[in-house]
């Protein structure tokens, strides 16, 4: 073995005519491709909606924004979850809640506007992890397929929770949080 100038190692060995056209890994890719073809599906394959591919209890989907037993919303804007993401997919503004409003949020200040742009995201958890409220997780749900770019920024109406149809985040929860939420 010899060092060329721009440090790349170069064999004194000589190619063949078949390793010069690559035909042995050829062959070897399509005896791979074969046996999986021959051997078939085997449990790989779901019907889909019909039948859903089982996930672990903790699998990353969906973002929510969780409500408190009466209702009013748990997140603050802090701002905690948009620091710790990685990818920088959370965006808020705050605002000073009114007497007013005084059902709606359990804080006097409280996220005006809170988006997650879905494309960014990549569903780490460190959102969930950094919020001090228990305000956000990440569902076993999946992301609604979208015809357009805007369709992925989720703002607070497809993130807040439905009272009527609440979400079971009991496996996301570790025991700090458990107690928190009390």
């Amino acid at each position: 073995m010899k060092l060329t100038n721009k440090s790349k190692v170069v064999s004194n060995k000589k190619m063949t005519f078949a390793e010069k056209i690559y035909l042995p890994s050829i062959i070897k890719g399509m005896m791979i491709t074969g046996k999986h073809a021959l051997q078939g599906s085997k449990g790989k394959v779901y019907s889909y909606p019909e039948v859903h591919k089982p996930r672990a209890k903790v699998w990353r989907g969906r973002h929510v924004l969780k409500r408190d037993e009466q209702g009013r919303e748990r997140c603050t804007a802090c701002g905690l979850c948009a620091v710790a993401c990685p990818a920088e997919a959370i965006t808020m503004t705050s605002a000073e809640r009114t007497k007013e409003q005084k059902d709606l949020y359990r804080e006097e200040k409280y996220a005006e506007t809170y988006e997650i742009n879905m494309l960014r995201c990549i569903f780490c958890g460190m959102c969930e992890e950094a919020c001090p409220k228990s305000a956000i997780y990440l569902t076993d749900r999946l992301v609604d397929v979208e015809d357009s770019r805007g369709g992925f920024i989720y703002g607070k109406d497809k993130l807040v929770e439905d009272m009527n149809n609440r979400v079971d985040i009991t496996d996301r929860q570790q025991e700090r949080q458990k107690n928190t939420v009390k």
